[in-house]
C-alpha cells in the first residue's frame, strides 16, 4: 500500500508539464487510442497520448463515446496549454473509431486525423492467417506495397488495383471486406501524404499500451475509485518517462537514460526519480492557478 500511495501522489502531477521542460518540444504529431481495462469487474476505457516515445496524457473514462473521450482527451489539451497556451498538434493518427476522431476535432480544431493503416493488416491477419493462409500472405504482401507507395496518387491507384485483385481471386469475406473499407475510405488514409512526418500507423502509441498492459496485469487492475484508478494510471505514465531504459537502449541514445531525456537531452539528476520530483515541481504546471480562499 506505501508504494500504491506513493504512484498515486505522483499522478497529481500534470504529465505535459513534468515531461516536457521546453514548450517548442510539444509534437506536432501525436497518436492516441483507448486500452481498455476492468475497475471493479466492470469494463473502462484509458485514453492515451503518446508523442516522441513519451505517455503525454492518460486518463480514465467509464464509456468510450465522444462525450466520454472528449472530456478525457481535454485533460491532454489543458496540461499541453498550459505551457504553450497557442499549441495545436498538427496531426493525430486513431485507429479509426468515430468517437476518437470527433473528440480529437472538437478539442483541437483543424487537426488532421489519420487513420492507421496498420489496423487493416491487423485486421485481415487475425481472421486469415490460420484459416486461409496463402491468400493471407499474397494479399499482406500487396497491401504493405500500397503503404509504401511514394505519393497520394500512386497509393490509391495501389489500393484500387489490391481491391480487384482481391476480388479476382475470389478472396473470402474476411479478407474483402477490410480491402474494400479501405478503397471506400481513401481520404481517411492518403491525406497524411499531405503531412509529412505524420504517423500513418499506430506503432508508437500500440508500443507503449504494451507496457501498460503489462503493468494492469500485473496489479490485477483496478479495484477503487475511478479517482484513484486515474491517479494510479497518470502515476505509471510519469514513472515510464522518466524510469531509466536497459543499458543498450540508453548507449543508442547517446547516453540519455529514458524518454524524458530523449526529448529534453537534459536531466536535473542522474537519479531518476529525483529527476522526476524535480521536473514535477509546481505541480508540473507553469501558469498555477491562485489558491482559492
Amino acid at each position: 500500500m506505501h508504494w500504491y500511495r506513493m504512484e498515486q501522489s505522483i499522478g497529481k502531477n500534470s504529465i505535459v508539464g513534468s515531461t516536457v521542460k521546453d514548450p517548442d518540444f510539444l509534437p506536432d504529431h501525436v497518436a492516441a487510442d483507448e486500452k481498455h481495462s476492468k475497475l471493479q469487474g466492470e469494463r473502462i476505457y484509458i485514453p492515451t497520448v503518446v508523442g516522441e516515445q513519451c505517455i503525454l496524457g492518460v486518463s480514465v473514462s467509464e464509456n468510450a463515446g465522444e462525450e466520454g473521450l472528449t472530456e478525457a482527451y481535454s485533460k491532454f489539451r489543458d496540461e499541453a496549454k498550459d505551457i504553450k497556451p497557442e499549441y495545436n498538434p498538427k496531426s493525430v493518427n486513431t485507429d479509426g473509431w468515430k468517437a476518437t476522431m470527433k473528440a480529437w476535432g472538437s478539442l483541437f480544431p483543424g487537426i488532421l486525423v489519420i487513420c492507421c493503416f496498420l489496423h487493416v493488416f491487423i485486421k485481415i491477419r487475425d481472421r486469415s492467417r490460420k484459416k486461409f493462409t496463402d491468400c493471407f500472405e499474397a494479399t499482406a504482401d500487396r497491401l504493405w506495397k500500397c503503404y509504401k507507395a511514394t505519393s497520394k496518387a500512386s497509393f490509391s491507384q495501389k489500393v484500387r488495383r489490391l481491391y480487384e485483385w482481391v476480388r479476382s481471386k475470389e478472396a473470402p469475406n474476411v479478407i474483402l471486406n477490410p480491402i474494400k473499407k479501405l478503397k471506400e475510405n481513401l481520404q481517411k488514409y492518403s491525406k497524411a501524404y499531405d503531412l509529412p512526418g505524420c504517423h500513418r500507423t499506430s506503432n508508437m502509441v500500440d508500443r507503449l499500451m504494451q507496457k501498460m498492459d503489462r503493468h494492469l496485469f500485473a496489479t490485477f487492475y483496478f479495484h477503487g475509485s475511478l479517482e484513484a484508478a486515474e491517479l494510479s494510471i497518470r502515476g505509471w505514465a510519469l514513472i515510464h518517462n522518466f524510469a531509466p531504459c536497459n543499458p543498450t537502449t540508453v548507449k543508442r541514445h547517446d547516453g540519455w537514460k529514458s524518454p524524458a531525456e530523449w526529448l529534453n537531452k537534459h536531466r536535473y539528476h542522474e537519479s531518476w526519480l529525483q529527476n522526476l520530483l524535480t521536473s514535477a515541481s509546481m505541480g508540473g504546471f507553469k501558469h498555477m492557478s491562485p489558491n482559492p480562499l
